[in-house]
């Protein structure tokens, strides 16, 4: 079974405060740096920065499929404890900048903030290609909705791909 994985790391210690900006989703999309860091992984070479791009631009948010197959999906993210926001978000999307097969969010999730840190983990499944990027989203709302610029502290998002999935011959 072949399987080529991306696993990108943001620590807000390491690489600075990430401002938090939403797009016309409502929604922010995670900067990852493109240097090889202490837990990033990418051999297949799929965050590998457009030319002429530097971190936090937001190409630093993509990964970039290297094989069609069957991805598995995973997001960790850590915001700063704050007792305002009331909900946390969070989806996987192909192509986040629409320029190759356009946006198309999946497996959105929202959760209430806990007592403690706000800690949470994500995963999803589903079919990727090399020309269709994808992106993990943030969103934290406060009182009637209103979008909250809560800091993060850590993120990671990972992408496993399964490279030699069979199909029914027909």
């Amino acid at each position: 079974m072949g399987l080529a994985i991306c696993s990108l790391k943001y620590e807000a210690a390491r690489s600075g405060p990430q401002k938090i900006t939403y797009d016309r989703d409502g929604y922010h999309l995670v900067r990852f740096p493109y240097a090889a860091g202490e837990e990033s992984y990418d051999p297949w070479k799929m965050h590998d920065p457009p030319k002429g791009s530097k971190y936090p631009d937001t190409h630093s948010g993509l990964i970039r499929p290297s094989h069609d197959g069957w991805g598995t999906l995973s997001a960790l993210v850590f915001w700063e404890p704050d007792s305002g926001p009331r909900e946390f978000r969070a989806r996987f999307v192909r192509d986040p900048l629409a320029a190759s097969t356009g946006y198309d969010s999946t497996a959105t999730t929202d959760s209430a903030p806990t007592g403690g840190g706000q800690y949470r983990s994500y995963t999803w499944q589903m079919f990727v290609h090399p020309g269709t990027p994808l992106g993990l989203k943030i969103s934290v709302r406060g009182a009637g909705d209103a979008l909250v610029r809560t800091p993060l502290v850590l993120a990671e998002f990972k992408l496993a791909v399964q490279t030699d999935v069979i199909t029914p011959s027909g």
